[in-house]
């Protein structure tokens, strides 16, 4: 009998023993939990800022332009030139969209493109460059 008192006893113990590690496992895993659930929010929030920050940077861009397009700096003056020329590149295009709309055929020819062999002007077939977007930390 004493055999089995002893069996029943260790078999007690290591019962213990394994109920506080599961108790000390479910622990960490809810502290870890809750910090990748704190980072997760974190990250969403940074996500939220950044756009925020992208969309004030525009109406900061549309704000000068509006204010300053006819007397611009001097770092700005070919920003504001580019603007305003692809302003009026949409409005030829929208006349033409208008002209389309109305019924008028469209010209067999593409007379409002330049044949980049021929063209004098450099800037007129130039693929524009693609300026790098600083990395927003």
């Amino acid at each position: 009998m004493a055999l089995y008192e002893d069996f029943k006893k260790k078999a007690k113990d290591a019962l213990d023993t394994i109920a506080d590690v599961s108790v000390e496992a479910y622990k960490v895993a809810e502290e870890r939990a809750k910090i990748l659930a704190r980072r997760a929010r974190l990250n969403a929030e940074i996500t939220r800022e950044r756009a925020l920050i992208r969309r004030m940077k525009i109406r900061i861009g549309d704000t000068y332009y509006n204010l300053h397009k006819d007397d611009p700096e001097d770092a700005l003056k070919q920003f504001c030139d580019d603007i305003s020329t692809s302003f009026d590149l949409i409005a030829g295009k929208q006349r033409e969209l208008e002209e389309l709309k109305k019924g008028n055929t469209v010209p067999d020819d593409d007379s409002d493109r330049c044949d980049e062999k021929e063209c004098d002007d450099k800037e007129c077939c130039a693929e524009p460059e693609k300026e790098e977007e600083p990395k927003e930390e």
